[in-house]
């Protein structure tokens, strides 16, 4: 078997009530030490300025602008325009009093003007601090106080939620600059607390006007605190120094160049995944590092294949979801056409998985399926697609395999954390055996699975299993003003993720559980909620699905999304008529769903206890709830979804309490 990764350590038991820990395990290109890095781009404006030197006149950021009513082309800055103007911004900060070390509020959602406040904030060593886009005022007041940010740049859609009366610690800034600009009234908003205001154009101006020299920062300088919103409680500030950025940086260099297909200049990606999160955040500098273009999408994540067929991009960076509803898509599609077609596209889909399970590259598996069945998958995401990356959470083996199959391009996933500064494993092109895998620890860090016992996680049995833990040159420096939180996460060296990992023989990590998402239901037996909502997701009648269940309740409930496509064939199939709304009022569809949902566990051997004993039907998305209901990578905030849902949840059990014999 090809292994992925060496082993540096061998796996020991544990003593005095310490927990086992398993083999410590290395990328094959790091070996017994770390690669090293190039002292001369050893922080983010370091990569950056060279980058705006050697590729002066490329097109670095592009946007397209709403014409009569319509979207247009793509309009693009090169990137010496971008380094002019993050030129003029750095100084703008400087001369509103700003000082190397203090905190920058960006609160936007993604656009060029972001990543000049960024690079801005990078080159007179100031501190970015993104505020999540998809946030609500609570936590974008908490970070405002607890980061004590000053300065805020913000998008013209947003102000109004900034200057709302129940963001209190908005009273703190002294400056607010405008991406676009503010009308009188906001102006005479701010500016009765205190707060001066200005537009993108009058602040770009002000740093032509009164020029300051950079104040550039050292490795250890810090580069950004990313909050992350996690799944309940305060936002957490993850600390990520100039270090961890360049030095990611470096190691994805590395990685790439094992590859015969090379990254060029050319190549464009289409930024969607919001930059106040760590996965699109190092994309976008690491083809800032390239000299290749980064695109944004207009706004509407439900139109995004406009913007995908007017970008034509090389690369799709993706959390599972948007995988699964492309390969629903695909399906939808293949529906629609005639049997033979569709028995023609099948033959040639396990005809080109054949040869691809044997070893061929995706695009030597059969040039001619390709021809007549996948390129027209290829043209739905934009017709220039060469990679595809999923990140954000485990993408099921049978959507991975399918866009190996069918989108003629690589398609790997990796795993990270915002503490590991978005790259802490990652999966090779071409490789099958990696399907369902997040591949094996990347360049610059170490990975190790520690028992978890409560779990019945061994790191010592076969399969080793247990908690993943990491340690290396791109993990964070600690929780920003939050030394216990810190010590809680980061034992003996090791950052202690909350992950539950498989290591494979090959030294592939797979994803099967998360440690927090444990719960005892009363009879005493251990629930993984993540892990049913994987199995239970692929029912065909399910769109999204919320497991619920408590230590005081023997049972489990769930709110399920249903599938509005296979909802409308069951209503024909039953002689029921209405509109999708309608339709989920149906306690007859309630009854399916659960009949469903009960032949799914018994198609995965889930135990008795796993089985979800009752059914609240939502028609809308958890991701388009005014309420917060999910992450910006579409992770469940389980905190908010009970709050949510408890009054319906509690009446559920009451009623399944009544029915019990």
């Amino acid at each position: 078997m090809k292994k992925f990764a060496v082993k540096v350590e061998e796996g020991k038991k544990g003593r005095d009530g310490k927990p086992s820990v398993g083999p410590v395990y290395r990328n094959l290109l790091a070996g017994n030490a770390y690669p090293p890095v190039d002292p001369n781009l050893s922080t983010a404006w370091e990569i950056f300025r060279a980058s705006a030197e050697k590729h002066s006149g490329n097109r670095m950021l592009g946007w397209r602008e709403l014409v009569n009513g319509k979207w247009g082309p793509y309009v693009w800055k090169s990137y010496k325009e971008v380094y002019e103007e993050t030129l003029h911004a750095g100084s703008a900060l400087r001369a509103h009093g700003s000082e190397p070390g203090a905190r920058v509020g960006i609160y936007s959602s993604n656009c060029p003007q972001w990543i000049v406040a960024m690079e801005a904030c990078n080159a007179h060593s100031l501190i970015c601090v993104p505020l999540y886009d998809t946030l609500g005022t609570g936590a974008v007041d908490y970070i405002l106080d607890h980061a004590e940010i000053d300065v805020v740049f913000v998008q013209d859609k947003k102000v109004k939620e900034l200057l709302n009366p129940e963001c209190t610690h908005a009273r703190r800034l002294k400056l607010i600059v405008c991406f676009t600009s503010l009308t009188e009234e906001q102006q005479g908003k701010a500016a009765s607390i205190g707060i001066k205001t200005c537009s993108w154009t009058e602040f770009l101006n002000m740093g032509r006007e009164n020029p300051v020299e950079i104040s550039p920062p050292e490795p250890s300088s810090i580069c950004t605190i990313m909050y992350t919103s996690g799944t309940s409680g305060a936002p957490k500030g993850v600390i990520l120094t100039h270090e961890n950025i360049s030095t990611n940086i470096r190691g994805v260099d590395l990685f790439m160049d094992q590859f015969e297909d090379k990254m060029t200049v050319d190549d464009v990606y289409i930024s969607f995944l919001p930059l106040a999160h760590i996965l699109d955040r190092m994309i976008e500098e690491y083809f800032f590092h390239k000299g290749a273009s980064v695109g944004y999408y207009h706004g509407d994540i439900n139109e995004i294949r406009d913007d995908l067929m007017e970008l034509k991009p090389t690369f799709l960076a993706g959390v599972p979801r948007v995988f699964e509803r492309v390969h629903e898509g695909v399906l939808k599609a293949l529906e629609e056409l005639n049997w033979r077609r569709r028995k023609i596209f099948h033959m040639l889909y396990k005809y080109k998985l054949y040869w691809m399970n044997r070893g061929y590259k995706q695009k030597d598996a059969s040039p001619l399926a390709d021809l007549l069945a996948f390129g027209k998958v290829k043209n739905r995401l934009g017709g220039r697609i060469r990679l595809i990356v999923s990140g954000g959470a485990p993408l099921s083996s049978e959507v991975e395999e399918f866009l190996r199959v069918t989108s003629c391009a690589f398609v790997v996933q990796g795993y990270g954390l915002t503490e590991s500064c978005g790259l802490s494993t990652i999966g090779f092109p071409d490789e099958m055996c990696m399907i369902g895998t997040v591949g094996a620890s990347f360049v610059y860090n170490e990975i190790c699975l520690e028992e978890v016992p409560e779990m019945g996680y061994d790191p010592l049995a076969d399969p080793p299993r247990g908690e993943i833990c990491l340690r290396g040159k791109t993990t964070f420096a600690g929780y920003y003003k939050n030394p216990e939180l810190t010590q809680e996460a980061i034992k003996d060296g090791w950052f202690h993720t909350g992950d539950i990992g498989e290591m494979l023989p090959n030294g592939v990590v797979k994803i099967i559980d998360r440690k927090k998402n444990l719960i005892k239901l009363s009879q005493g037996e251990y629930v993984a909620l993540e892990y049913l909502e994987k199995v239970y997701g692929i029912t065909p009648i399910v769109e999204d699905i919320w497991v619920y269940g408590d230590s005081f309740k023997s049972m489990l409930v769930s709110v399920v999304v249903p599938n509005e496509e296979n909802t409308k064939k069951w209503a024909q199939q039953n002689g029921q008529k209405g509109s999708f709304m309608d339709l989920c009022s149906l306690d007859q569809l309630k009854d399916h769903i659960l009949l469903e949902l009960k032949s799914t566990a018994e198609r995965n051997k889930l135990k008795g206890f796993e089985h979800i004993k009752g059914v609240i039907v939502e028609p809308k998305l958890f991701e388009l709830s005014e309420k917060e209901l999910v992450t910006a990578t579409l992770k469940k905030r389980r905190d908010r979804l009970l709050k949510n849902y408890k009054v319906e949840i509690d009446a559920l059990y009451q009623t399944l309490r009544a029915a019990k014999p």
